[in-house]
């Protein structure tokens, strides 16, 4: 998940499967809802994306949201509910490198469970080997966000999202280009183990022929069922474990401090959107990293949200990720050059770093505090209680291709 890349003409068409209109549900089967997500910051240098016929068969929904009571169902797009046939066909698409246009990445390759579906890299490498401006974006609770990738608010869904990833330009990711398209589902379409699993997903085609649209919706499904709800954090909220004194200084602090300003209970991030939101939170934050020119200026690789509203008090304006397994997606911030979390906290209590302190565009809620090295200690201890052991280690959302012989 990267900058807005240069898209083919022909594949515009293929932006059609964002839906706007959403659905959702909590322990029980998912409802439509004629409820469409709201932006702040106009998305200006969004593609323009012409219409697609809808299918004239939906699958009915059978999905059941398994979830805390603190933690709303998210919102579905109407044209793509969730289906556990959807989802079973999109976790094989998401770790099968066929669907990059060199046959060499998948979507799991920048994404690993083990690392909270992120890659451990300062800048994502795509499948011709092109790095990324930016840091790949961990996936746990993915749904609930109003917006997608680091800096970008036209991207409002999942499926929206998943087009840059498969066939933009720049950056090079799964490199699926006029080229080589057909040629990507000729690969799924030659594996017989695939047409029962498309038809099944999508009953409106029992040829089960893979489509693109159909690649798109079944993957973001997927994508939305990566659930972490099982940290100590949760477990502690929901009367089953109890924190340390240091963790629970740690809680203290990081809400006294105004962590939680940005990184908002209960997912610990900005931009929550779920079916019970009335107003959605789509705010960026410049958080004083760089000022390249005493003006703010960010390097011109990823210069944050000016990027696609070209507005100049959007330079160095990101979105703040979740903090749910956070002791497991270093290094941090958007082009990974925060190595730890003690680094982090380090740099939020200085204000800023170097002279990104004096960044004119810089959040108000960075400023200068002072740190303990108990204070310190503590924050860190509390950021590890949102560590979810089960979810890097679920088999629902592990490689279900069998794992290739070791070579003697």
């Amino acid at each position: 998940m990267t900058a807005l890349p240069r898209l083919q003409p022909v594949w515009l068409l293929v932006l059609a499967v964002a839906a706007i209109v959403v659905t959702g549900c909590q322990r029980q089967p998912a409802a439509t809802s004629e409820v469409a997500p709201a932006t702040s910051t106009a998305p200006t240098a969004a593609p323009a994306s012409p219409s697609l016929p809808s299918s004239a068969v939906q699958a009915a929904s059978d999905w059941t949201w398994d979830l805390p009571d603190y933690l709303p169902p998210p919102r579905v797009p109407a044209d793509n509910p969730m289906t556990q046939a959807k989802v079973a066909l999109g976790r094989y698409l998401f770790y099968d490198k066929r669907l990059s246009g060199n046959g060499t990445q998948a979507c799991a390759t920048c994404h690993l469970q083990k690392l909270a579906f992120t890659d451990g890299r300062a800048h994502g490498l795509g499948s011709t080997g092109q790095a990324h401006p930016r840091s790949p974006m961990a996936l746990g609770n993915v749904s609930w966000n109003a917006t997608y990738t680091w800096a970008n608010p036209a991207l409002i869904t999942l499926e929206r999202q998943m087009t840059n990833p498969i066939f933009g330009e720049t950056p090079v990711e799964m490199g699926v280009n006029d080229s080589n398209v057909q040629q990507v589902l000729q690969r799924l379409a030659d594996d017989p183990a695939y047409a029962p699993r498309f038809a099944a997903a999508f009953p409106q085609d029992p040829t089960g022929r893979p489509t693109w649209d159909h690649i798109v919706k079944a993957v973001s499904s997927f994508e939305r069922a990566l659930i972490t709800t099982n940290s100590k954090y949760d477990q502690v909220r929901q009367g089953r474990a109890r924190y340390t004194a240091a963790e629970a200084r740690g809680y203290a602090l990081f809400k006294s401090a105004d962590c939680i300003q940005c990184h908002q209970e209960p997912n610990f991030g900005g931009q929550f959107l779920s079916v019970a939101t009335v107003k959605p939170d789509v705010s960026f934050h410049n958080k004083g990293l760089y000022n390249l020119d005493g003006q703010g200026a960010y390097p011109a690789a990823s210069p944050g949200v000016i990027e696609i509203t070209g507005k100049a008090s959007d330079m160095g304006m990101y979105r703040a990720p979740t903090l749910r397994n956070i002791e497991l997606t270093a290094p941090y911030m958007h082009d990974g050059s925060v190595a730890t979390l003690g680094e982090v906290i380090d740099l939020y209590a200085a204000g800023g770093r170097g002279a990104g302190k004096d960044n004119p565009l810089k959040s108000p809620l960075l400023r200068p505090r002072h740190f303990s090295a108990q204070d310190r200690a503590d924050l860190i201890a509390f950021l590890k209680t949102l560590t979810d052991p089960q979810f890097i280690r679920d088999p629902r959302y592990s490689d279900p291709f069998p794992a290739a012989p070791k070579k003697s």
